[in-house]
């Protein structure tokens, strides 16, 4: 399944990151340039346990991505 995760914060990161774990196609979006750059570098702008891991895995495993662009 494909998902859009609107806002890559607290809640839409951590939620996409576990979809994405669990196989599904999943992209991020943020209106905050600045963070969804550093997403890119493999920078987490948050603490969670093992976030930062997870979002790596899947990100290497094509399964999560992130974007400014909605459309």
């Amino acid at each position: 399944m494909k998902i859009a995760m609107i806002g890559s914060g607290y809640v839409g990161l951590v939620s996409g990151a576990c979809l994405a774990d669990f196989g599904h196609e999943v992209t991020c979006v943020d209106k905050a340039v600045d963070k969804i750059e550093a997403l890119k570098r493999g920078e987490i702008p948050i603490f969670e346990p093992g976030l930062d891991q997870l979002v790596a895995t899947n990100v290497k495993a094509g399964r999560l991505s992130f974007t400014t662009d909605l459309s």
